[in-house]
């Protein structure tokens, strides 16, 4: 609304104006009426002036009363226009008579009609009522038009210092906290509060506090909104349920699941019930958090209280109870959900779809998809999306490409995520050829991609080691005005670094900081990678460096990368240097930054040190990792203790760390090398500190047997001792060739592991039964050698197995709970 028009806004002269007519007036209006809904006669405009100048009455005199009956716009209008004639001078509708009908074209919703009396207003220097304009912000505020409501609040409120009512506010404010116009929002409710002080009038009530307070929560700013509320009790503001609702939803929307639950605890003891929105929100922040059992006294104390549980609810509970690895309990809730009466609704199947797609489920997922098309539910991009991408992640791109055809079909156009998620899924197959021509014809159909999905193909195409690609896209997304973020920049500085290509890196490092971003500790820790890859380590600490003049705080990436980097030029002051300086920066080392020490110190043949910092790590809190153990274990062999390098074995089958190739390769040959053609030397070697690994393998060298398989029989063993089977199957899979006939030594070692880890069972499907009586013979000797160190000298179950097996020459019809061992 104009405010040239607004600000000729005062009230009506005769306050009663709008009243009934009186019965000569009500008989003239009605006649009058009855004229207009007759436009059939081509004489009615005539007819209507008669009608006019035979009672001697101006229209501006009825024309509020012929609005205020008409109900119908368009008869309405049809006087308008009729009255608005130039040649009737007589025929202005007065003030009160425009004021009516723009009340009547606004509750109808027809704003260019109200534009037009408006303009018609200004010619003839008329003015709304108050009254009218609170009708307008209201009509325009429910329908969204936001500018149009606020232009015409302000206009009403600066020019005229004219104030809307309450309910014309609320209306308002509702509309601007709707479309996220809380500054706008902020500034009406504070000058309402202004007017309220100044004038002692009630310009602010329960429903204005609490529309703000619902736009502060929005916003995060719970504990504003909260404050808000406090400062109003006592002043035309009464706590009610509506209040903690708001408050409860917007605590457990930023995380603060113990603060909502506070104040639902307060909102009872003060004697509001909980609504369904209460448990609701509250719900929703106990299974965000996990805490199922608090979601089970919330639903009894639901049903107590006569709530029933809504669809809405148990959806949540089952999204939850996936995103927490719940599965089981997951598909009772549904069938609980089912067995009350609640109908799954779409949401149900999407999030079905999507968790079981999330956990590579993808036929049970198809299935659900099934059973919601049978059901009458149409599929939507929430449903497609996750099966696209798991479609995708397999290399099903035929699967993936229908569902898009689909979606088009159903005339839903694929949008940016659905078509991301085309993209993702190829690339985590491994196929950036393909992603690229999704891209291709994502651009094609008018969807253009974000960053996001840029930094996806760049990560991809880095990945394959197909950098100068990478950068083209780079260069084509400039060209889109789609400007890079810090992760598309550092995505590609970090595969440029990684394969070594350093000066290509720190070309596009440099033009990211050109362009105004900061690429953070991330694209530093990347540069500082790249030259340390190289041993450059005067660059390196030039951007660690640069980070500190930056004032980005260096993290424990950071630390390590530059640590393992003077590790590996054997640097080791420096190195224990930025670990001292680490520590004094109060940040905590991690198992990599102890391993790079440890590798370190191993390098530079000082094993003492190394050792004394595993414990360390230890004592700190930090498990070791396989790699920490593979380089102790291959360094100890290196120095020639193999006997420290049993021990560590030893120790890290005792924190059920399991072997990797490095590690069986290193104790392969370290006990191999260890070993000289002279008998004699083989048992000065392993003399000392008694190890059961150490005295397997001298008994079984001694025995003339191939090192080879003598080491590969004592890890075995070792694993099956530290109950490790399925790592021994695995091992005893990559040892004994496929088809060929297993090694006596190792048959024996795994059948002794088996029978130690109290897998009675598990031996007729590892024992061929068609082995060689020689075989048998071999490994059932073996095997009562295996006995001396195992069981004192008893014979075992593994022996009783073997013997058996080579007295009915290989036959496997045996049972071994029949065994007793002697």
């Amino acid at each position: 609304m104009s405010k040239n028009v607004l600000a000729r806004i005062k009230p009506l002269r005769n306050p009663t104006a709008s009243s009934s007519p009186k019965p000569h007036l009500k008989r003239f209006v009605n006649e009058a009426i009855r004229i207009l809904r007759d436009p059939s006669s081509p004489q009615w405009q005539d007819s209507l002036g008669d009608h006019f100048a035979g009672a001697g009455i101006l229209v501006s005199d009825v024309a509020h009363h012929v609005f205020d009956r008409v109900y119908d716009p368009g008869l309405a209008l049809r006087f308008f226009h009729w009255a608005s004639d130039r040649r009737r001078r007589n025929g202005s509708l007065g003030e009160s008579g425009y004021s009516s009908l723009l009340k009547l074209l606004a509750k109808c919703r027809l704003f260019p009609e109200i534009e037009l009396v408006q303009g018609s207003m200004m010619g003839e220097d008329v003015k709304p009522t108050r009254e009218a304009v609170n009708v307008l912000i209201r009509s325009y505020a429910d329908c969204g038009m936001v500018h149009q409501a606020l232009r015409s609040y302000d206009a009403m409120r600066e020019v005229c210092s004219c104030w809307p009512d309450v309910f014309a506010c609320n209306c308002l404010l509702n509309a601007l906290v709707n479309h996220g116009r809380m500054r706008d929002a902020r500034r009406v409710y504070d000058e309402m509060l202004a007017r309220e002080e100044a004038e002692g009038v009630g310009a602010v009530d329960n429903f204005s506090v609490c529309i703000m307070v619902r736009g502060l929560c929005s916003e995060g700013k719970v504990e504003e909104g909260e404050k808000m509320i406090q400062d109003r009790w006592g002043h035309g503001c009464v706590p009610n349920v509506v209040f903690y609702n708001t408050l409860i939803d917007g605590y457990v929307k930023i995380g603060n699941v113990d603060k909502a639950h506070a104040l639902f605890k307060e909102s009872i003891s003060k004697g509001f019930l909980p609504t369904l929105q209460t448990f609701g929100s509250m719900i929703r922040g106990f299974c965000i958090e996990g805490k199922f059992d608090l979601v089970d006294k919330l639903i009894t104390e639901m049903e107590e209280r006569g709530l029933g549980v809504s669809l809405y609810i148990y959806n949540t509970i089952i999204n939850g109870l996936y995103k927490h690895g719940r599965e089981v309990e997951a598909v009772k809730m549904v069938e609980n959900m089912v067995r009350s009466g609640c109908e799954p609704d779409i949401v149900t199947y999407n999030i079905l779809i999507a968790s079981l797609c999330k956990d590579w489920k993808l036929r049970e997922a198809e299935g659900f998809l099934g059973k919601a098309l049978r059901k009458g539910f149409s599929s939507n991009k929430l449903t497609c999306t996750p099966l696209i991408l798991a479609y995708c992640r397999q290399g099903e791109y035929e699967k993936a490409s229908n569902l898009l055809v689909d979606i088009a079909e159903r005339g839903e156009k694929p949008d940016m995520v659905t078509y991301g998620a085309f993209i993702h899924g190829t690339i985590l197959h491994g196929d950036i050829d393909v992603a690229l021509t999704v891209y291709r014809k994502m651009m094609e159909k008018g969807v253009f991609p974000d960053a996001g999905i840029y930094n996806v193909l760049l990560s991809g195409l880095c990945k394959k080691s197909r950098l100068e690609a990478a950068k083209l896209l780079l260069m084509e997304m400039l060209n889109h005005n789609i400007d890079p973020d810090q992760y598309v920049f550092v995505t590609i500085v970090d595969g440029y670094a990684r394969h070594e290509k350093i000066a290509e890196a720190k070309d596009i490092f440099e033009f990211a900081i050109r362009k105004g971003l900061n690429l953070g500790v991330v694209g530093y820790n990347a540069m500082i990678k790249g030259y340390c890859r190289l041993g450059m380590m005067k660059d390196a600490m030039s951007y660690f460096h640069g980070m500190l003049k930056e004032r980005l705080m260096p993290d424990e990436i950071t630390y390590t990368t530059i640590i393992d980097g003077y590790g590996k030029q054997l640097d080791l002051d420096k190195a224990m240097s930025m670990f001292s300086q680490m520590i004094m920066r109060k940040c905590k080392p991690n198992v990599v930054t102890y391993t790079s020490l440890i590798d370190g110190f191993c390098r530079s043949k000082n094993l003492d040190r190394a050792e004394d910092l595993f414990f360390e790590m230890k004592s700190s809190g930090l498990e070791p990792n396989v790699v920490t153990y593979s380089i102790l274990i291959g360094s100890s062999f290196k120095e020639g203790r193999p006997e420290k390098a049993a021990s560590f074995f030893e120790l890290m089958l005792e924190n059920n760390c399991s072997p990797n190739d490095v590690t069986l390769n290193y104790l392969v040959n370290g006990l191999i090398d260890n070993i000289s053609s002279s008998t004699s030397e083989i048992v000065n070697i392993y003399q000392g500190k008694k190890c059961i690994s150490l005295d397997l393998f001298r008994d079984m060298t001694l025995d003339q047997w191939a090192p080879q398989a003598a080491a590969y029989s004592v890890i075995l063993i070792c694993l099956c001792q530290h109950k490790m089977v399925k790592d021994a199957l695995m091992l005893y899979d990559k040892v004994t060739k496929k088809g060929s006939l297993p090694d006596p030594v190792l048959l024996a070692s795994l059948l002794h592991g088996i029978f130690l880890e109290g897998q009675s069972q598990a031996w007729k499907g590892l024992i061929p039964c068609n082995l060689s009586k020689e075989v048998l013979k071999v490994a059932s000797k073996y095997s009562s050698m295996l006995d001396n160190y195992l069981y004192e000298g008893r014979s075992s179950e593994a022996s009783y197995v073997l013997q058996t097996l080579e007295a009915n020459h290989g036959s496997c019809d045996l049972n071994v709970h029949e065994v007793g061992v002697t």
